[in-house]
């Protein structure tokens, strides 16, 4: 099925679907967004990122024009407009139409525009097997700059780092903070495993809190996992029996090598493997 998109009120095919280059989304990145799935035409989790969309907006001083109910309205008949069985939905407020100067009160108004597209990362063989990946010697923004849980349009760090590990031909990238600690790949939050023990760096440590890492913190409780939210560096991820990462589009989904070294047996482990069925179950579960 084709794209669909929602500019302003209005919808489009995905031809038609443009914003001005006067938008200082474009210009500046100056906006926020979330990242939203569908499965089988049910929105998983639409609350929970349209809070965290809403309380970017306030952290930079950006009010979106709409309620909150109304956007949740709008997202759910883009769901069935769509016609796509699975949805991966890109929700985007940008501060709006402005000049070439930086000056937020040139905006008018904010833009709001909301993607309803499909989206695969990754091949089933890659879920099996688990990524390669790198360090990154760019480190994530620093969080006294702008604070990581403000889902931002500016992605520009992350892309820089993705580009490191398309040149060392692998598929992602592990960043650290300024002070050398685990914060998360290009666009995933991150897990180790030891002792079927679930580590994760806590928000404070410079990540966005994903709504998928909260979930799945939720059904690995729910599965007697043991959890802890704590500081991690290069070391406590070479010694785990598994890594994984989570996210929105890519679920759940293992790492099996990173700076040269096996993670665990390389491959993708049981623990990994054990929380990406359970993931799928609880997302595509009739009730």
């Amino acid at each position: 099925m084709p794209s669909i998109v929602w500019i302003d009120g209005k919808w489009y095919d995905r031809d038609a679907a443009v914003v001005s280059v006067f938008d200082h989304g474009l210009l500046y990145g100056d906006g926020v967004f979330e990242g939203i799935r569908a499965y089988d035409g049910r929105v998983f989790r639409l609350d929970a990122h349209l809070e965290r969309l809403y309380a970017s907006a306030k952290a930079i001083w950006l009010e979106i024009p709409m309620a909150q109910d109304a956007v949740a309205r709008m997202v759910e008949a883009g769901v069935a407009k769509s016609g796509i069985k699975d949805n991966y939905i890109r929700l985007v407020v940008t501060r709006g139409v402005g000049d070439l100067g930086l000056d937020p009160r040139k905006c008018a108004k904010p833009t709001v525009f909301c993607i309803f597209d499909t989206i695969k990362l990754w091949t089933q063989d890659r879920y099996e097997k688990g990524l390669t990946a790198l360090t990154a010697a760019t480190p994530i923004l620093h969080r006294e700059s702008l604070s990581p849980r403000v889902k931002s349009l500016n992605y520009l760090s992350h892309i820089l780092a993705k580009v490191e590990g398309i040149a060392a031909a692998v598929d992602e990238v592990i960043m650290l903070d300024s002070a050398g600690y685990v914060a998360e790949a290009s666009g995933m939050n991150l897990f180790a495993v030891s002792n079927s023990t679930l580590k994760t760096p806590p928000p404070y440590a410079g990540i966005l809190r994903g709504v998928t890492r909260d979930t799945v913190i939720e059904l690995g409780r729910e599965a007697g996992y043991a959890i802890e939210e704590l500081p991690m560096n290069r070391y406590d991820l070479y010694t785990a029996s598994e890594v994984f990462l989570t996210g929105t589009a890519a679920e759940v989904i293992g790492i099996s090598k990173l700076d040269g070294r096996a993670i665990g047996k390389g491959v993708s482990g049981p623990v990994t493997r054990d929380l990406a069925t359970r993931f799928r179950a609880y997302v595509t579960r009739d009730d």
